[in-house]
C-alpha cells in the first residue's frame, strides 16, 4: 500500500434481511433486499444534506416494494427518478416512490447503469448489453445491443464507452460499434466492481490507479463486498448484513504521506486537486515536492528532470548554483533557501576553470599513455559532468529572460531617477550608481541586477566548461550582466580572445579590447596558429568604425598601428566615419605625414564638399613641396625641363585648377623666378590677373592654345561680357599678341609689385592706394586693365592705332605676332566686339586675311537685322490684331429698360445718365460711379480704409 485515500466506518449492521443492492439519496441510505423489500435508513438528527461518518437506524421498510430481490438501485435527482433492477427495470418518482415506468425488454437484466448527462440506460442480460435513450418523457428507446463474452457482473459508463467486469477482469465496450479492449483483472477472489468517479476517473474494486503502470495506491480489507455505490465525497459498500462507507482522507495528509514515501508524482498530480481557496497551500506545497523530487533525481544523474523541478519550485538561482561548487559566483547579498543540499558526485577536476571546455583557439586532446582502466573511468566521470552542466545551462536558459526583463526595468528606473535629479534619493538612499565604463563593476543594491549577474555568470561559465565558446560569445553579444573581474580572468587563462573580446565591448572598454586586438594582430603575424584567420588589420578597422562618432580621438590613436598596413581601409575608415576631417588631418600631419596627402585625396574624391578652405590649402602645398624638391634635384643635375610633367607635377596642376579654397598669393611666392610657369600662370589666374596669365602663356609658355582655353574659361564665366570689364578678354589677349613688347614690360612690372610689397610712404594718396591694394589683387588687376582699355580707347578715337609699325624697329626678332592674331579672330569671331578689333590691328594688315573673321561676323550681324525687322512687323501686326479686337468689344449694344437698377444705389436707372462696367453687364448711375471713384481717392491710404477692409 502507499498510502490511505479512504477511511472505512461501518454505517450499518445486522440488517434483518440480505443486502442485494444499496444507493444513496440525499443524506439517506437505501437498501434493496433479497425479499424485495426497500429500506431506508438515515442518520440522527439534525439530517445532514449527505451521508456523514455516522451510524445509520432504519427509518423505513417498503416490504412490498417488489415481488422479487432488488439486485441494483440508482437515484437520478436531475429527472426525479429512482431505477430498481428486479424482475425488470422499473422507475420509480422521488420522494413518494411512486411507479412510473417499467421496461419490458429488461426482463431477466442482471444490472444496469445509467449516463445522466446524455440520458443512455445500459442493462445486461445473459451475453448481451443493451442500450436505450430516454426519451424525455416517461418512456425510452433502444439504440444498440451488443454481445459480450460471458455474464456481466458490473458495469459503468466512461464518457462514451463502458467499463465491464466480466469474469475476473476489466474490459472496455465501445458503445458504438461494441468492440472490447482488455484492462487488468480485479484478482483471485474478489469480484470485479466498478463505480465512477466526478473527476471522470473510475473506482474499480483494487482501488488502483488508471494511470499506468496502473500502481496499486490501497486495499480495503472487507470480505464479501457486494455492492459499490459512489457520491461526490464517499463511496458506500455493502456487504450481506451491513454496509461501510469509503470517506476520503484530506489530500493534504496524502500529499504529506506520497511525498514521505518518495511518491513525488501521486504527490504532485493530488496537489492539483486542492480546491482553489487553498492556493497559497497548494502553491508552498508543489514547491516544497519539486525541491525534494528535483535533489532525488539529481542523486540519481537525472539532472535534466531535476532542473526541471527546480524550475517549477521557483527556487531561488543561487540554491541550484550550489549544486556545482566548481562554478565561481560574484559576492552577493542572496541568501540561498534552507533546504537539503546534496553533495554531487564527479570529477570535480574536469569542472575547474583551468582544464575544462575546448577554446576557441586550441584543442585539448587526452594523454595517450594513460591507463586503460583510469581513461574509462574519466570518460564517465567527464560524461556525468558534461550532462549535469548542459542541464544547468538549459535550466539558466529558462530562468534567463525573465531575470534579465526585472533587471533592465530596474536599469531603466535608475536612469529616470539620475535624470530627474535628487529629489528622490531619500527613497532609496542605498542605491550607488553604476560607472558603464571602467575596469572594475560597482556593486547596486538591485536585487534584480545581482540575480542577473549571478545567472550570466554562471552561464558563460558553463558555456565554456562544456566546450561551447560560440555561445559564450553571443552571450557577451547581446545584453548580459556578466561579472567583469570573474569573466575576465577565466577567459584570459583559458585563451578565449574572442569571447574576452566582446566581454570588453559590453563593458565599454574600449581601450582594453583595441589592445587586445593589436596584441592578437601582432601575434598572428609572427606565428602560425589558427588566431591568424581571425584577428588581421581589418579587424581593429572594423572595431573602430562603432565608435567614430562617440571617441574619435581613440580612433585616431589606434588607427595609427594599422594605417601602414591597411592605408586604404584605414582612410575609408576616416572618410566613413563621423571625425572631423581637421582633426584627422592634424592627427596625420603631427604622426603620419606620408600619409596626409592620399587621405586629403580620397577625400577630395569622394566627399568634395567636405574639403573645406584650409584642407585645400594643406594639400595644395603638400603637392607644390614634393614638386619643388623634384624640381631642385634637376636642377642640380642640369636636367629641368620646362615642359617635363612628373605625375607629382601633374597632381599639382590639377589641384591648382580643380580647387578654389586655397591661397594663391601665398603659394606665388613660394614658386621658382625661373621655373614653373604653368603653375605660375594658374595662380596669377585664381589672382584675377589676367594680362599676366596671359603674358605667361603666351611669351614664358609658348603656348597660344592655353591662353585661348584660359580666354574661354573667363568669357563663360561670366553672364554678361562687356567691352569695359575683364570679361572681355579676348581684347586683352589680342593686345598682347600685337605688342609683344609692351606686355613683356608690363609682366616683369606686375611680377616685381605682386612678390615685392612696395614700403609705405607719407602721402595719404599712396597710403590709401597701399590699402586698397591689400584688399586684394582682384581690384588691382580691374583698375589696370581698364586704364588700359581706357587709353586704346582714347588712341582709337583719335585716329591712332594702338600697335605703330615704327615700335618693332630695332627689336631684333621681336614682331607682331600676327599668326595668331588671325588664328584668334577667326576662332572666337562670334566673342570679340568687331569694331574695337579693327581699331586694335595694324594699318598694314591685309583685308584678304581677316575674310574668315569678318565673313561670319557681317554674316551674323545681317541675320540679327533680319531677325530684328521680322520681329517688329510681327509686333505692329500683333498691335493692329488688339486694336481691332478693341473695336469690336466697343460696339457692344446694351438695352436699358425702366426696371434696370444702379449696383451701387439699387434705385432704378430711368433717364438719368449711366455708366457701364467693363464687364458689359454691371450699370450703375453716372454721378453713384464717380462718388465711388471720388471716395476711394479719399480713402486710399489712410486708417479708414482699413477699418473698412475688415468688413
Amino acid at each position: 500500500m502507499v498510502h490511505n485515500a479512504y477511511d472505512s466506518f461501518e454505517l450499518l449492521y445486522d440488517c434483518d434481511s440480505k443486502i442485494e443492492s444499496v444507493e444513496s439519496y440525499g443524506s439517506k441510505i437505501l437498501l434493496g433486499c433479497s425479499d424485495g423489500s426497500l429500506r431506508i435508513y438515515a442518520p440522527p438528527p439534525p439530517p445532514p444534506k449527505e451521508v456523514r461518518k455516522e451510524p445509520y437506524t432504519l427509518e423505513k421498510n417498503i416490504k412490498s416494494f417488489a415481488k422479487r430481490p432488488v439486485v441494483a438501485l440508482e437515484v437520478v435527482e436531475s429527472k426525479g427518478f429512482l431505477f430498481a433492477l428486479s424482475e425488470s427495470i422499473a422507475i420509480y418518482g422521488l420522494p413518494s416512490f411512486e411507479t412510473v415506468t417499467v421496461i419490458g425488454k429488461a426482463k431477466g437484466a442482471n444490472l444496469f447503469c445509467w449516463d445522466d448527462s446524455r440520458g443512455y440506460l445500459c442493462f445486461a442480460r445473459q451475453k448481451r448489453v443493451c442500450i436505450f435513450k430516454h426519451d424525455g418523457g416517461k418512456g425510452f428507446v433502444e439504440v444498440k445491443d451488443h454481445g459480450v463474452p460471458d455474464m456481466v457482473k458490473s458495469m459503468c459508463w466512461v464518457g462514451e464507452n463502458i467499463c465491464l467486469g466480466i469474469r475476473k477482469e476489466y474490459v472496455i465496450l465501445n458503445a458504438m460499434n461494441g468492440s472490447l479492449s482488455e484492462m487488468f483483472t480485479s484478482g483471485r477472489l474478489a469480484p470485479p466492481l466498478v463505480v465512477p468517479l466526478p473527476s471522470g476517473e473510475l473506482l474499480l474494486g483494487k482501488i488502483r490507479s488508471l494511470r499506468g503502470p496502473y500502481a496499486l495506491i490501497q486495499t480495503v480489507v472487507l470480505r464479501n463486498v457486494r455492492h459499490i455505490h459512489q457520491r461526490n465525497n464517499y463511496v458506500i459498500l455493502a456487504l450481506d448484513n451491513s454496509v461501510y462507507g469509503l470517506f476520503p482522507v484530506p489530500l493534504g495528509a496524502q500529499i504529506v504521506q506520497l511525498s514521505a514515501s518518495g511518491n513525488f508524482e501521486e504527490a504532485l498530480s493530488l496537489c492539483n486537486l486542492l480546491p482553489p481557496e487553498d492556493s497559497s497551500l497548494r502553491a508552498s506545497k508543489e514547491a516544497s515536492i519539486h525541491i525534494r523530487y528535483a535533489h532525488f533525481l539529481f542523486d540519481n544523474q537525472s539532472y535534466e528532470e531535476a532542473m526541471e523541478h527546480f524550475l517549477e519550485s521557483q527556487v531561488e538561482i543561487v540554491y541550484v548554483l550550489s549544486l556545482y561548487p566548481s562554478i565561481i559566483l560574484p559576492k552577493t547579498s542572496i541568501i540561498p533557501e534552507p533546504e537539503k543540499l546534496v553533495d554531487i558526485s564527479g570529477d570535480d577536476s574536469y569542472l575547474s576553470r583551468g582544464s575544462s571546455g575546448v577554446s576557441d583557439d586550441t584543442e585539448h586532446s587526452p594523454t595517450s599513455n594513460t591507463l586503460e582502466s583510469n581513461e574509462n573511468a574519466a570518460l564517465e566521470s567527464k560524461k556525468m559532468s558534461y550532462n549535469m552542466l548542459m542541464a544547468l545551462i538549459k535550466f539558466l536558459q529558462k530562468k534567463r529572460s525573465n531575470v534579465i526583463e526585472k533587471a533592465t526595468a530596474e536599469g531603466t528606473e535608475e536612469v529616470v531617477l539620475d535624470a530627474v535629479g535628487d529629489n528622490f534619493t531619500s527613497h532609496n538612499s542605498n542605491r550607488v550608481k553604476k560607472t558603464s565604463k571602467g575596469h572594475t563593476t560597482v556593486p547596486i543594491s538591485s536585487q534584480a541586477r545581482e540575480i542577473a549577474s549571478i545567472l550570466d555568470t554562471a552561464l558563460l561559465q558553463a558555456f565554456l566548461l562544456t566546450g561551447q565558446s560560440l555561445m559564450a560569445e553571443e552571450l557577451l553579444k547581446g545584453v548580459n550582466y556578466c561579472d567583469l573581474k570573474i569573466c575576465e580572468e577565466i577567459l584570459q587563462e583559458g585563451n578565449y580572445h574572442i569571447a574576452l573580446l566582446e566581454l570588453y565591448k559590453c563593458n565599454s572598454m574600449h581601450r582594453e579590447a583595441l589592445k587586445l586586438v593589436h596584441k592578437l594582430v601582432e601575434a598572428s603575424r609572427t606565428c602560425e596558429s589558427d588566431i591568424s584567420h581571425k584577428f588581421k588589420p581589418e579587424t581593429m578597422i572594423e572595431y573602430l568604425k562603432p565608435l567614430c562618432g562617440t571617441d574619435p580621438v581613440l580612433v585616431l590613436e589606434f588607427s595609427m598601428l594599422v594605417l601602414e598596413s591597411c592605408p586604404n581601409q584605414t582612410i575609408e575608415l576616416f572618410l566613413s566615419g563621423d571625425i572631423p576631417a581637421e582633426m584627422v588631418n592634424a592627427y596625420l600631419k603631427q604622426h603620419a605625414p606620408n600619409m596626409q596627402a592620399i587621405f586629403l585625396e580620397l577625400m577630395h574624391a569622394t566627399h568634395e564638399d567636405a574639403i573645406i578652405g584650409n584642407l585645400q590649402d594643406e594639400l595644395v602645398n603638400i603637392y607644390l613641396s614634393e614638386v619643388l624638391d623634384w624640381y631642385a634635384n634637376l636642377t642640380s643635375k642640369q636636367k629641368w625641363d620646362e615642359k617635363m610633367h612628373s605625375p607629382k607635377r601633374k597632381k599639382l596642376l590639377s589641384a591648382l585648377e580643380s580647387l578654389s579654397g586655397y591661397q594663391p598669393d601665398a603659394l606665388l611666392k613660394r614658386l621658382p623666378p625661373d621655373a614653373l610657369y604653368e603653375e605660375r600662370a594658374i595662380l596669377l589666374g585664381k589672382m584675377k590677373q589676367h594680362e599676366l596669365t596671359l603674358s605667361l602663356y603666351v611669351h614664358k609658355l609658348q603656348a597660344p592654345e592655353l591662353a585661348l582655353s584660359y580666354c574661354d574659361r573667363v568669357y563663360e564665366s561670366i553672364l554678361n561680357p562687356s567691352v569695359k570689364s575683364p570679361s572681355n578678354i579676348y581684347l586683352m589677349l589680342l593686345q598682347i599678341y600685337l605688342n609683344p613688347r609692351r606686355s613683356t614690360n608690363n609682366f616683369e612690372k606686375k611680377i616685381t609689385n605682386l612678390l615685392v610689397p612696395k614700403k609705405p610712404t607719407i602721402s595719404r594718396t599712396n597710403s590709401k592706394l597701399t590699402k586698397t591694394r591689400n584688399r586684394g589683387s582682384k581690384k588691382i588687376a580691374a583698375i589696370e586693365i581698364a586704364e588700359d582699355t581706357k587709353a586704346n580707347l582714347n588712341k582709337t578715337n583719335s585716329g591712332k592705332s594702338d600697335v605703330d609699325e615704327d615700335e618693332f624697329i630695332g627689336e631684333g626678332d621681336t614682331s607682331i605676332m600676327v599668326d595668331d592674331v588671325l588664328h584668334l579672330l577667326s576662332r572666337r569671331w562670334d566673342r570679340i566686339n568687331g569694331a574695337l578689333a579693327l581699331k586694335l590691328l595694324p594699318k598694314h594688315t591685309k583685308l584678304q586675311n581677316l575674310l574668315p573673321f569678318l565673313g561670319p561676323l557681317l554674316r551674323k550681324s545681317s541675320e540679327v537685322h533680319r531677325n530684328c525687322s521680322v520681329i517688329k512687323r510681327l509686333r505692329q501686326s500683333e498691335n493692329l490684331q488688339v486694336k481691332d479686337e478693341l473695336y469690336e468689344k466697343r460696339k457692344v449694344v446694351l438695352e436699358i429698360t425702366g426696371d434696370d437698377l444702379c449696383s451701387l444705389c439699387q434705385k432704378k436707372i430711368g433717364t438719368s445718365v449711366f455708366a457701364v462696367y467693363p464687364n458689359g453687364k454691371t450699370l450703375v448711375h453716372f454721378v453713384c460711379f464717380k462718388d465711388s471713384q471720388s471716395m476711394k481717392a479719399v480713402l486710399k491710404g489712410s486708417p479708414l480704409k482699413k477699418n473698412l477692409n475688415r468688413y
